[in-house]
């Protein structure tokens, strides 16, 4: 036996497993399901320590292993959902920033997800909620089902006109039309049927992969009343509209509750891996807890996120980790499990998180450091190598930019260099308060080699789309400065 032992503030888990487990499950071919919150903060659960109420997320974490530096691919929506199907820096695959409409940047039909590989593998797949990664209303752009996905139930962004009776999801493709209820416990509804459709659970049923990707809390936020009500009798202090985003989070925690209730229904809490994150940092302060930045910044704020990972049986119940992982790291984790190969055609940055939720810490390698780019942000850069964190202004970081990714922005995407760089040292440090690029010098000529030669490998992939000169023209430029 191995018995690894880490406090929450420190690098390491807690746990004691045999020598021989990682071993074991590597081929074992469980069930996945993905969960994805878009917006959550790394605060936004009762777990973490947030003043929502989520008894079945809180079960989540009490039954499996909660990460306290866990991470987004991106620190925003379709970057970090590219990231999180493919394995790779979201930048490698074209994907910049969020795809709005009628805009030709999209997830390319050569990239392989983790849905492609699971089809492979002999897996049912299935995707629901807010896609992002394509326009549905486009048949030029592959969408899920062109992606590795037999079913897919989604919207191309968000729900509309808000997370009550939406009126834009898609079924394969096909407009459903106006739906009743709210978005996240549609998607469970849609999830659940599948299931029972495709016999999970019985005897020789083939195992399964289940994207389910809420809207919430992503704008614009609708809440069942009554939880809004009882937010604010709970916590007099809040503003009605701080209400209706606790109350939004708690619906999605009743909707994942009726999806962990099933699980258990067919006797499958044990052959599954329930995986729960979100793509990015919130837009509310107070969703945050100490970090600084919000989402869109490469500030700790707009990326550091909170995940759970539960497999019955096999990870052990309550632990909590404090190495730095990424939703990246799920096609690498897939792969491991599933017993297939990671592709070996193209650069793969994740790592599996198989040995950290075992607690073999020692056999967890990252190759690649965790990297978060985004243009249009002041700073633009951050990378992190084990409680370090280099940060990055860019020599694009001053020019006004549009909110949209437009013809203009291509060059400069594809081009720019570090100029400017702070340091940080989250373990002791981690609000990003005090900059030690003047104490620190070799630790940041070091950090700085890496990330200068990093960027310039991300970048030679990167896709220059051809964008309208007259795509919205027009739009509003500014510096968009998150100091």
């Amino acid at each position: 036996m191995i018995l690894v032992f880490a406090a929450v503030g420190g690098l390491g888990c807690a746990v004691q497993v045999a020598a021989d487990e990682q071993a074991s499950v590597r081929g074992s071919r469980p069930n996945f399901i993905f969960l994805l919150l878009d917006d959550a903060g790394w605060t936004d659960t009762g777990a973490y320590g947030g003043r929502m109420l989520t008894p079945h997320l809180d079960r989540l974490a009490a039954d499996g292993i909660a990460f306290t530096d866990a991470h987004s691919p991106a620190p925003n929506c379709s970057p970090s959902r590219a990231g999180i199907l493919t394995g790779r820096i979201p930048a490698r695959t074209g994907i910049y920033s969020y795809l709005p409409v009628a805009h030709p940047m999209h997830l390319r039909a050569e990239e392989i997800t983790v849905a492609d590989l699971a089809v492979q593998a002999g897996y049912r797949t299935g995707l629901f909620g807010k896609w992002h990664l394509s326009d549905l209303d486009n048949a030029d752009q592959p969408g899920p089902l062109d992606q590795g996905f037999e079913v897919s139930f989604a919207t191309s962004n968000n729900a509309a006109p808000s997370h009550r009776d939406p009126v834009n999801f898609r079924r394969n493709g096909q407009a459903v039309g106006k739906i009743e209820g709210y978005s996240c416990q549609i998607l469970v509804d849609e999830t659940i049927d599948w299931l029972d459709s495709i016999g999970a659970g019985q005897e020789d049923a083939a195992p399964f992969l289940a994207c389910v990707w809420f809207h919430e809390p992503h704008t614009p936020i609708a809440s069942p009343p009554e939880l809004v009500q009882a937010c604010l009798e709970r916590h007099p202090e809040l503003t009605q509209r701080q209400a209706e985003y606790l109350a939004n989070i708690e619906n999605v925690d009743r909707a994942v509750g009726r999806l962990l209730d099933w699980l258990d229904q067919r006797d499958l809490a044990r052959d599954t891996v329930v995986w729960f994150t979100s793509d990015n940092g919130p837009l509310n302060a107070f969703s945050k807890g100490d970090l600084r930045g919000l989402k869109s910044h490469v500030w700790e704020g707009g990326h550091r996120v909170p995940a759970i990972v539960r497999w019955t049986g096999r990870i052990q119940p309550g632990m909590w980790c404090s190495v730095p992982v990424s939703g990246i790291d799920f096609l690498p984790t897939f792969c491991e499990l599933v017993g297939v190969q990671v592709p070996a055609d193209r650069t793969i940055d994740g790592v599996s998180q198989v040995p950290l939720w075992l607690g073999r810490e020692d056999d967890f390698h990252r190759a690649t450091p965790l990297y978060w780019y985004f243009y249009r942000l002041n700073p633009s850069l951050a990378m992190r190598d084990g409680d370090w964190c280099i940060v990055a202004h860019t020599d694009d970081a001053d020019r006004p930019k549009a909110h949209p990714l437009l013809r203009e922005d291509m060059p400069r995407v594809l081009q720019a260099k570090p100029v400017r760089w702070q340091l940080f040292h989250l373990g002791r440090d981690r609000g990003q308060t005090i900059d030690l690029a003047d104490d620190e010098p070799q630790q940041l000529e070091r950090m700085k080699r890496q990330l200068d030669k990093l960027h310039a490998e991300v970048l030679s992939e990167g896709v220059r789309w051809d964008i309208p000169e007259s795509y919205q023209s027009r739009a509003n430029r500014r510096v968009w400065d998150s100091e």
